[in-house]
């Protein structure tokens, strides 16, 4: 009777247990030939690498294909890896993390193309509208200019006889018209970056980026997943009248994201925003009443604008230019890249302002001195300054 007792139980766990596998199965979709997975490596064998799928059937991948240049093996029981899935056959699934080099012959490349499984290529060379590719089994294809990366490549870059992953797009004749894109791939890598980015990126975060183009109104960053804009009211404190003088395409920056607006796909930086702000100790540097030596960066008709120092630039008003003589512009009396002497009249920490009014020479204008030894590397009083102007007229 006992041991009546004891099958009954014995069968109702394993039924039970069956029951609770056939639920865990519940609402998970079955896998499809040339879907990507996580996968967990379960069993290292000889020649295979077993792995748990989340599936019922086991899922198995060749060895070889996790094996580096010195025939290590890669991954460790409990590792997690990205992989395809190739073929179903029973309740075996044959998985491949991609198409790699070997006699892999048209057979694989089809079932790529048809299965979408990324192929290893070597671009062997440049040929008419695109590179010629050689993939698995020593297999021609064709890699159209547009398609194998998201720009177009710099005259200067060689690419020959490197390496990538590709789609294959086309496969006909019996593979001998194939045509792969290494673009498609690079698309997908941002796309996923782009929503790991929509975790985290937010406003006023410092992010790592490259320039991909300069335009007369800013650069573009590229921060890896999405590219935005640098304007060039943002790139310094100083003002910036040729953005190619300060920087340049391919080099890296570290920008504060300062507009983010995923609806609109718009997004701005600032390089400003990393520097120091030299106008924190402009009241201390630039007191009312002082005397610097500045540099003309600005003519308007109303003034000119004085460059104190990195960042700080003050304006003389017109008025104050001529003295006691009226001039229609200030390009009447200065030219840009000229070093005067200037006195603070005011300081307007809050909006960022410095008015500015000439050092006056005071001395005895019987006793003139030539305006040439008067501005000794590019220096003078404006008296001399407007004297000048008045002689050349």
């Amino acid at each position: 009777m006992s041991d009546e007792i004891f099958d009954d139980q014995e069968m109702s766990e394993e039924g039970s247990f069956a029951e609770m596998f056939e639920q865990s199965m519940v609402g998970k979709t079955e896998l499809e030939p040339g879907q990507k997975i996580d996968a967990k490596v379960l069993q290292i064998g000889n020649e295979w690498i077993f792995l748990d799928v989340g599936q019922k059937g086991e899922g198995v991948l060749d060895r070889k294909e996790l094996l580096d240049d010195e025939n290590n093996l890669t991954v460790a029981v409990g590792d997690q890896i990205s992989a395809y899935l190739m073929s179903r056959k029973g309740g075996e699934m044959r998985f491949t993390t991609r198409l790699g080099s070997g006699s892999s012959g048209t057979a694989q490349l089809e079932e790529a193309w048809r299965s979408e499984i990324p192929v290893e290529g070597r671009i062997e060379k440049e040929i008419k509208g695109g590179y010629e590719i050689k993939l698995p089994g020593n297999v021609r294809a064709f890699c159209p200019f547009s398609q194998i990366g998201l720009r177009r490549q710099n005259e200067s870059e060689e690419i020959t006889g490197v390496t990538l992953s590709f789609r294959i797009s086309q496969f006909s004749e019996q593979g001998r018209n194939i045509v792969v894109s290494h673009r498609v791939i690079l698309d997908e890598e941002r796309q996923a970056q782009k929503a790991e980015l929509m975790k985290t990126l937010k406003e006023g975060m410092l992010v790592s980026g490259t320039i991909t183009n300069i335009r007369d109104f800013g650069a573009f960053i590229d921060i890896g997943g999405l590219e935005g804009l640098l304007p060039i009211s943002e790139i310094s404190y100083s003002r910036v009248e040729n953005i190619e003088e300060v920087l340049q395409v391919g080099q890296e920056l570290e920008v504060v994201v300062k507009k983010c607006d995923w609806e609109n796909e718009r997004f701005s930086f600032s390089l400003r925003d990393t520097l120091a702000n030299p106008w924190v100790k402009a009241e201390t540097s630039y007191p009312a009443g002082s005397t610097h030596t500045g540099t003309v960066s600005r003519l308007a008709q109303f003034g000119a604008f004085i460059t104190l120092g990195e960042g700080i630039d003050g304006l003389m008003h017109i008025s104050k230019i001529g003295g006691e003589q009226r001039i229609k512009h200030p390009k009447d009396v200065l030219k840009l890249g000229q070093k005067l002497q200037v006195t603070v009249e005011k300081i307007d920490l809050a909006e960022k302002r410095i008015s500015l009014v000439p050092v006056r020479d005071n001395a005895d204008e019987s006793q003139e001195t030539s305006y040439e030894e008067k501005t000794t590397g590019g220096m003078g009083s404006f008296a001399d300054l407007f004297k000048n102007a008045q002689k050349k007229k």
